[in-house]
């Protein structure tokens, strides 16, 4: 029982109260190891079993630090995003002259997506390999699958490009890509949840960028409605929980952009918060909460009866926060939401590309050790 909120219960079930978005800073040996592969000097095969070597570690550490559901890392990815995407039938990774958004002070490598046929998956896809590996490696602990959200397709082909030229079964029929999109993650949360998957997060970028004024005026100036992108997201990520099995977990990271230590939006989530907190029917949202480029609290009296797991502690720096102000904190967000509706975590991966943020393996060890800390402090073991 916890002291500071008496009501206060711990969780059995994902999202957990002391939890995580799932990405971790590469090894130096996996860096070292990637870079060989890319170069010739080594296989994809002995690339692999570095992999594999470094996954395990991470998975006892992930265990050391009491963490109730654990994931790969992503150390298999380059992107959060787009080693996913790309691997959907239909859909190819491209070159272009700059990325998709631009971030403070930093630029990412220029790839983008373009779809080239109908969208599917199939169990060829890396990442079911990718899961059934990491299901050994886990033993009794349950494993989280991070992807990102289907409407990072979409946004990234349709909306964020200038130059999208529909297929000819998407021509004028954008409610059939939407359809399609939502069928092919409804195929993929099939098979892995058949694998043992019960614990899955959608990784969204999209609802980040449609909090800022000045992204929401520019695509409008392109003639966006966005009010309707918004409902059309919620509509597909809905289709998918209208499918998913009873006892499969599926949750929402919501982020404004996490590329060493930088951002590309900035904004509250009050124009989103109507359409996706009281419409969109995942289990929880993993919220970022760690800077005043979130805004405030008062949007979350929308969530209905879903888990919000408060992003109050930075993965961009490697200082603590202060323990009494992130409990102060927690105490203000439940001015709209019950505390048994909350959770704890950082407010976005370590690494969600392989650069990894502007932080030491050590220090990021240490705020998930003080975020386990607070937790149960406020929640109880």
């Amino acid at each position: 029982m916890s002291h500071l909120f008496p009501n206060a219960q711990p969780r059995t079930s994902a999202p957990f109260r002391f939890d995580i978005v799932g990405s971790f800073l590469r090894p130096e040996a996996l860096k070292h190891a990637r870079h060989q592969c890319s170069c010739g000097d080594i296989s994809c095969a002995d690339l692999t079993q570095v992999e594999d070597h470094e996954i395990a570690k991470l998975v006892e550490q992930q265990k050391a630090v009491g963490l109730h559901a654990i994931s790969d890392g992503e150390f298999r990815r380059t992107f959060w995003h787009l080693d996913f995407l790309s691997a959907l039938d239909g859909v190819e990774e491209v070159d272009t002259e700059k990325f998709s958004v631009q971030f403070k002070h930093h630029n990412v490598r220029p790839k983008t997506l373009k779809i080239v046929d109908k969208i599917d998956f199939s169990e060829s896809h890396p990442f079911v390999e990718h899961f059934r590996s990491l299901q050994k490696l886990a033993g009794e602990t349950e494993v989280k699958l991070t992807i990102p959200s289907p409407s990072m397709l979409h946004l990234i082909t349709n909306v964020r490009a200038t130059d999208y030229m529909a297929i000819p079964r998407y021509e004028n029929n954008n409610q059939q890509l939407l359809d399609d999109i939502a069928d092919a993650y409804i195929k993929a949360m099939n098979i892995f949840y058949k694998l043992g998957c019960r614990n899955l997060q959608l990784d969204d970028t999209s609802w980040g960028e449609f909090c800022a004024e000045d992204k929401r005026e520019a695509y409008q100036a392109r003639g966006f409605n966005l009010d309707q992108i918004a409902k059309d997201y919620v509509y597909m990520v809905n289709k998918i929980i209208e499918a998913k099995p009873a006892d499969l977990a599926i949750t929402m990271h919501i982020c404004r952009g996490n590329f060493r230590s930088t951002w590309f939006s900035a904004g509250g989530y009050e124009p989103v918060a109507e359409t996706l907190f009281g419409t969109c029917r995942v289990d929880g949202f993993f919220l970022e909460y760690d800077s005043d480029r979130s805004g405030d609290f008062k949007p979350l009296r929308f969530i209905k009866d879903q888990q919000v797991v408060l992003g109050l502690v930075t993965s961009k720096s490697g200082e603590l926060e202060n323990r009494d102000e992130i409990i102060e904190r927690i105490k203000e967000a439940t001015q709209y939401v019950d505390i048994n509706q909350l959770c704890l975590s950082p407010q976005c991966g370590f690494a969600s590309t392989e650069e990894g943020n502007i932080l030491t393996e050590e220090q990021q060890w240490a705020k998930l050790a003080f975020i386990r800390d607070i937790a149960r402090d406020v929640w109880g073991e």
